[in-house]
């Protein structure tokens, strides 16, 4: 059963106080389209604010695409619902490999970044490209949130909070169905090949 209505950052090089300056900031805006600071390598995290909507890249749903989703999948990447806790696909998959949108298949998240958060979604400290990514401010049920959204389908993908942990102290709660998981040794067949150098890091 889903939860409708109900909504739940960047590479290891960045410095964890930029981080947490842009968690400051994504969480206490105000007015205008904020920008999250420069990172390490001279990027930036815009956070959208929700008067702003129309800067926003949402998800059109088609009969295309609600064929091609399954029920879950429509309902979280293109009506904003939230999957249960700990009855999800990745919430405890603990297996190398990446997590891409369900949509147009965009690398979005790393096994290497993901954390047990205990709250029964997958849960990451970081994206593998921040401009992969959009942040928006959420107001719905009378709090303000940060919504994750992919950058490039519109797809809504969860919540991003301040109390994950070191080296970024960020938290993306992303939601398993508008996710898929592609094992570590099934990234050249999936043609991800280049993202091999993820796991090869120190």
């Amino acid at each position: 059963m889903l939860i409708y209505n109900s909504k739940q950052g960047s590479p290891s090089s960045l410095t964890r106080s930029a981080l947490m300056t842009l968690v400051a900031l994504a969480l206490s805006v105000t007015t205008g389209c904020g920008t999250g600071p420069s990172t390490a390598g001279g990027t930036t995290m815009p956070i959208v604010k929700a008067a702003d909507a129309a800067n926003v890249c949402y998800i059109q749903p088609t009969e295309e695409l609600k064929a091609r989703l399954s029920p879950e999948q429509f309902a979280v990447l293109v009506q904003n619902a939230t999957e249960p806790p700990f009855q999800n696909a990745f919430w405890d998959n603990h297996a190398e490999g990446i997590y891409v949108d369900a949509i147009d298949g965009a690398p979005l998240f790393a096994s290497r970044e993901k954390f047990d958060s205990g709250t029964g979604w997958p849960s990451f400290w970081a994206p593998i490209d921040p401009s992969k990514i959009m942040l928006v401010e959420d107001l719905s049920l009378g709090m303000r949130r940060i919504e994750v959204r992919s950058k490039a389908s519109g797809g809504h993908l969860g919540h991003l909070f301040n109390d994950g942990p070191n080296p970024t102290g960020l938290r993306y709660c992303i939601n398993s169905a508008s996710l898929r998981f592609i094992p570590r040794d099934q990234l050249a067949v999936e043609g991800y090949a280049e993202l091999e150098s993820l796991f090869n890091k120190p």
